[in-house]
């Protein structure tokens, strides 16, 4: 079973300024902002939607196949992509361009400026869901906008259910667009922030937007996710975490679950908290890929985590 994941690649370039921005932004001159701030403190870390969620499912031990334009630039990414196993013939890179990036800087209070460049993702739509085989269960993760319009679209016209996972890409949709999404794919997948920007853009409610959907699926973050269907509603607990060091990317780790769940056909409750698991071990790292567990541990760790195993038992 495969899963084609069309999404981002980039590079999270992350700093650290050592003070606050407060001290130095003077509210009456921001007409006028000429300001730097000196940074003693940066890495550089692999992201990317499609990346980060292969990654992950990798760690499941499922095959993955990651979906993406990248740029020049992108040698050491993909070294990474090789070492972790992950597949990448379906990263196409375009000449002249950079891979995606952005720059984040955090001061002490945690205020966080950043610049995004999304540099080849916008030639995302060059790939076609076509070109890959043996594809069973799909997504349509944060990319390019032409690009994720034509792969819901593919998606569709070829009978493979999909996930749409739109995340920080939401905003470039209006109510229309976001239904027409919704009416093609099986599943929506969103945090509870987004839940209510779909909601208040459709002028529809939970009830009429479940109906369009095999289930949709909202995460709460430290207060766990809801799984919807049109039968029943599924209350998903966190998983417990050894220590919260970087929140970032826990979403794709918990999509990475969804995936997993259906590829095996595990019942929702099963396929929630695998997802919640996947979220708890990535937060346990700083950087969206610096996470490691072998599959037969994850497995382990849910059967502590929830007192049962994850089996053919769990089987829809």
């Amino acid at each position: 079973m495969r899963a084609l994941i069309c999404g981002s690649f980039a590079f999270d370039n992350i700093m650290v300024f050592h003070d606050r921005f407060k001290n130095h932004i003077l509210p009456d001159k921001v007409h006028i902002l000429n300001v730097c701030f000196l940074v003693p403190e940066m890495r550089r870390e692999f992201g990317g939607c499609a990346g980060n969620i292969a990654y992950n499912l990798n760690l499941l031990g499922d095959g993955a196949l990651p979906m993406g334009t990248v740029g020049e630039d992108f040698g050491p990414y993909a070294a990474w992509m090789d070492k972790c196993g992950v597949d990448r013939r379906h990263v196409r890179q375009i000449e002249g361009t950079f891979t995606a990036q952005a720059f984040v800087t955090t001061d002490m209070d945690d205020n966080q400026i950043t610049a995004f460049h999304p540099g080849a993702m916008n030639q995302a739509h060059l790939s076609k869901v076509s070109e890959a085989n043996g594809v069973t269960v799909g997504m349509v993760s944060p990319d390019g906008r032409e690009a994720m319009v034509q792969h819901a679209a593919q998606f569709a016209e070829a009978g493979i259910p999909f996930i749409f996972d739109p995340g920080q890409g939401l905003p470039m949709f209006d109510g229309g667009e976001i239904l027409r999404f919704i009416e093609q794919a099986d599943w929506l997948t969103v945090n509870d922030y987004e839940w209510q920007m779909i909601q208040q853009r459709t002028g529809l409610g939970e009830k009429q937007l479940t109906e369009r959907l095999r289930a949709l699926i909202v995460t709460r973050g430290g207060e766990g996710s809801a799984i919807c269907t049109n039968s029943k509603r599924y209350v998903i607990p966190a998983a417990k975490a050894a220590s919260a060091e970087d929140p970032t990317g826990c979403g794709d780790a918990y999509r990475a679950g969804l995936l997993y769940g259906l590829m095996h056909d595990l019942d929702w409750e099963t396929t929630g908290r695998l997802a919640a698991l996947m979220g708890a071990i990535k937060i346990e790292k700083h950087g969206t890929q610096n996470h490691f567990l072998e599959r037969e541990a994850i497995f382990a760790r849910f059967q502590e985590e929830f007192g049962y195993s994850i089996s053919a038992t769990n089987a829809n």
